[in-house]
């Protein structure tokens, strides 16, 4: 299972995990890495677009367990939708990055980007997701715990392994701790790879997901010696192949991969990776995709970033640009942080939608657009004025 320029704001505008690019791509310099250090780099505005559906593909999944659709078991992979967002987190913070940026302020913007909606999301999670003395037959509902709560409020609860803990307060916050992990460490590695070219950044994306997929691998056949890492350590696969990516394309390298061939590439590998799950006892290979899946969807989703990002800056048109999925992709960051909410509300008052089949498709749509409203209202009202007020001057 971290998460942007809103409002023409400024390139080093990011979402946690989502992010969004407003202002119509700039011409590219020659050498983007040689550009003066006050010249920010073009945006790329199609990730705002690609963002949403991120977004909504994790919306996908949870909707399964309110209104299950006869593909309940592929949109499992809805789920994945956090690493697209993790990946893309390393990517823009990287493109974004300004030498003269201090860390304080770094961390200052950071805070003002993610802490506001997140602590409003948290208050009315509370009420959906905890009782003082819960009803067994609801799963989903805890018993009220003051400590784990504070652990959610200050973004730590990432660092547990239990689910009771790594799950607590609004749920989807457990990306948001992940996330908060980057932002610690990112300015470190920035300064550290900002002399990287084409090939250095390609490198550390090969490197990363192969030092992911190796521990995956022998913490299977080692239970017991291996340790077990924490979430935030264990997404940094994510995080560093979207900074390798950043600097690819920062050293002036554009690759030209149509965006439908991206897409083919990307529904194919995460189809097998459906299938082999499925079919494990006959799928060659099965058990070592499955330990390694985290590591393939990098790659996969830095496949679709690769491709939506080089159109851009090469000035190709792109519907992921259009009004509509720019405001959705803004709304990302809310709508990921309240949909789960929504629908647990619903659940708890109604119960599950019926039996599995495509009648349920309205409980999907109804669910969307209130979530999408209340995404909105969350947006206007908290994430985006909290933010401008609480980021200082550039």
């Amino acid at each position: 299972m971290t998460k942007a320029a809103e409002e023409k704001k400024g390139q080093e505008e990011v979402a946690p995990a989502p992010l969004a690019h407003d202002e119509p791509p700039a011409q590219v310099p020659a050498d983007p890495a040689a550009a003066a250090p006050r010249i920010r780099l073009p945006r790329v505005e199609s990730l705002t677009g690609l963002r949403w559906w991120a977004a909504f593909f994790v919306f996908a999944h949870h909707m399964t367990n309110l209104a299950p659709l006869p593909i309940h078991k592929f949109l499992k992979y809805g789920t994945s939708g956090v690493t697209f967002f993790f990946v893309l987190s390393g990517f823009v913070l990287t493109w974004s990055a300004r030498p003269q940026t201090k860390v304080g302020t770094f961390y200052r913007r950071r805070f003002a980007r993610i802490w506001p909606a997140h602590a409003v999301a948290l208050l009315v999670a509370v009420f959906v997701f905890y009782r003082f003395d819960p009803d067994p037959t609801m799963s989903w509902i805890k018993p009220f715990e003051i400590g784990v709560l504070l652990l959610t409020l200050v973004l730590l609860q990432g660092w547990s392994n239990d689910p009771t803990v790594l799950y607590a307060g609004n749920p989807a916050s457990w990306t948001l701790s992940v996330e908060a992990f980057f932002y610690a460490y990112f300015p470190f590695v920035w300064r550290a790879t900002q002399r990287l070219k084409l090939a250095g950044g390609l490198i550390l994306c090969v490197a990363v997901v192969v030092i992911g997929g190796a521990y995956k691998l022998i913490l299977f056949h080692n239970p017991g010696v291996v340790p077990v890492l924490p979430q935030p350590v264990l997404h940094s696969v994510a995080f560093l192949f979207g900074i390798g990516l950043a600097i690819a394309l920062r050293s002036g390298w554009r690759p030209w991969i149509p965006f439908p061939v991206a897409f083919a590439i990307f529904s194919v590998g995460i189809y097998t990776l459906y299938y082999s799950g499925v079919h494990a006892k006959t799928f060659p290979l099965a058990t070592t995709m499955g330990l390694t899946q985290k590591e393939i969807l990098t790659v996969l989703y830095g496949v679709l970033i690769l491709a939506v990002a080089s159109r851009d800056l090469r000035g190709g048109r792109s519907w992921l640009r259009s009004k509509p999925l720019v405001a959705l992709g803004q709304w990302s960051y809310s709508f990921y942080l309240v949909h789960a909410t929504i629908l647990y509300a619903i659940k708890e008052f109604h119960g599950v939608a019926g039996p599995i089949g495509w009648a349920n498709l309205t409980w999907y749509a109804g669910v969307l657009v209130l979530s999408i409203f209340a995404s909105w209202l969350l947006y206007k009202f908290v994430e985006h004025p909290l933010e401008r007020r609480l980021r200082g001057p550039r």
